[in-house]
């Protein structure tokens, strides 16, 4: 009998972990109470997309590569992209961290879907690679404050 009840109080463990204090919840006079809705904004498809994969093209409309990952700081800030640059077919590929602010998103219709970055192939040739949980050297222009490290 001892095994049974134990069994009981952890499931009702767990179901009080996933569930937790957003379910109703009996006060103190037996009146049930729910935690308010979250707000909720709808974004149609002309005002957010996606930027994962896009394309990413100069100033001059040469391929550069493609946007693979977005780098934030502590405070949820985007400070960077990473560009998956060069190779052929992905083979010989490097990822570059270039400023976020370098970055031009065309909402023009008529135009590709790309994204065009505000620096040369050269310049992105001569960039260090972007390593994971490595420091994050960011490739910025000329006229851009460099990142502050200690944000």
């Amino acid at each position: 009998m001892r095994r049974q009840f134990s069994a009981v109080t952890a499931t009702v463990s767990l179901i009080w972990l996933f569930v937790g204090p957003s379910a109703p919840v009996a006060a103190q006079d037996g009146a049930q109470t729910s935690a308010p809705a979250p707000s909720m904004t709808i974004l149609g498809s002309k005002q957010a997309e996606s930027v994962l994969g896009k394309e990413i093209r100069s100033n001059t409309g040469e391929s550069l590569g493609r946007l693979v990952d977005v780098i934030v700081d502590r405070t949820g800030q985007v400070r960077a992209a990473v560009i998956d640059f060069g190779g052929f077919f992905g083979v010989g590929t490097r990822k570059i961290a270039v400023d976020w602010n370098v970055l031009t998103f065309t909402s023009d219709p008529d135009k590709s879907n790309a994204v065009t970055l505000e620096l040369t192939r050269e310049q992105i040739k001569a960039a260090p690679e972007y390593k994971d949980k490595s420091a994050v050297i960011v490739l910025g222009a000329a006229d851009l404050p460099p990142p502050d490290p200690h944000q």
